[in-house]
């Protein structure tokens, strides 16, 4: 590797069907000006398996997944998957460590339009936006008495999560002086303490919250961590909504609990099956207001995700460790301590 230029591929999904990035300006030019050599995937695919990434150096990517295929039978897989967002729930970082692959999220892009999404959704459901907007195309003006909304200042917000971009939406609600209340059993006490949040069991939050906002991340433990029991905690008046990942929240349950008005709305940017199903029931009712996972889309977050990722792949490039690495057992594999290695000593003799 060293003394190589350094390749990165960059996935497909990012292209329309006429090869233009939808995403916008996602800093690839930063790749250009370091003069790393890259270039976007062949294939558009929900898998990236070895004959897509097998010598490259770097793979920057969003959707697709990276799993064991990824790598049987690459004879140099990539030391770096850099996912353009947050989530790695289709990333088998297990994989990803055994075969000396770092994989890096972007948080530090998502935190802030993640967070304004969340406020977003938030005061559109509790205004009744999406009903009102209907009474407007349907001709139904006269209804609109039957649709007045609650005011956000001075309620009281359920976080469940309450990691970089949950914080940051504390401090975006402040203006409302709500009540924060928030779970997260990994939330230092002392940095709630200075968010002015109070860490409860997820069972207070449902039952004491006028808004529950689902911000964290789907895991073994959070999979249906909004499950029948605990939406039946909830106020009849309260809201849910689920701006992370759609099977934390079971889906029929919340359908059921919407359909019978045991809750009062929900606002929904993810789901279990993604799309749904035509025909869903979500699709039917009028309490629940749906984005296409894609209410944080927005240039801010373009920049903030595609700067971060690519920070991760120019670290690697001149040998170094990127910042947000989270699968951090690969430090010590020897191929990736190797590669590293020979980046940093190509960077003393000549540029990247």
């Amino acid at each position: 590797m060293t003394g190589e230029r350094f390749t990165a591929g960059v996935s497909r999904d990012f292209l329309d069907a006429h090869g233009r990035n939808v995403w916008g300006d996602i800093r690839l030019g930063e790749l250009d000006a370091a003069g790393v050599d890259w270039h976007y995937l062949p294939r558009d695919t929900g898998e990236l398996l070895a004959a897509d990434v097998d010598g490259l150096d770097a793979v920057l990517f969003a959707g697709p997944a990276v799993t064991e295929r990824t790598f049987a039978g690459a004879a140099r897989p990539p030391a770096l998957f850099a996912r353009f967002g947050v989530g790695y729930d289709t990333v088998d970082l297990d994989a990803c460590t055994r075969h000396g692959s770092l994989v890096t999220i972007t948080p530090d892009g998502a935190r802030r339009p993640v967070a304004t999404a969340a406020l977003t959704l938030l005061l559109a459901v509790l205004h009744n936006l999406a009903a009102k907007d209907r009474l407007v195309r349907e001709a139904r003006w006269a209804e609109k008495e039957q649709w007045m909304g609650l005011g956000l200042t001075g309620r009281r917000v359920g976080l469940l999560g309450l990691g970089n971009t949950a914080r940051d939406l504390v401090g975006l609600l402040r203006p409302f002086e709500v009540d924060v209340v928030a779970y997260d059993p990994y939330c230092p006490p002392e940095t709630a303490e200075e968010l002015g949040v109070r860490l409860a069991d997820a069972d207070t939050v449902m039952a004491e919250a006028d808004a529950v906002i689902v911000m964290c991340a789907l895991t073994e433990e959070t999979h249906h961590l909004v499950d029948a029991r605990r939406l039946s905690l909830m106020m009849r008046t309260a809201v849910l909504l689920n701006v992370a990942r759609g099977p934390i929240v079971d889906e029929a349950a919340l359908v059921e609990a919407l359909r019978l008005r045991r809750i009062r709305a929900a606002g929904l940017d993810v789901f279990e099956t993604e799309p749904p199903a035509p025909g869903h029931p979500l699709l039917t009712l009028d309490n629940v207001t749906l984005s296409p996972h894609a209410l944080a889309w927005t240039d801010e977050m373009s920049a903030g995700n595609g700067g971060s990722a690519v920070r991760a792949v120019l670290d690697v490039a001149a040998g170094r460790v990127p910042r947000f690495v989270v699968n951090r057992a690969v430090l010590d594999e020897p191929r990736l301590v190797d590669r590293l290695g020979s980046r940093a000593a190509a960077r003393t003799e000549a540029p990247v």
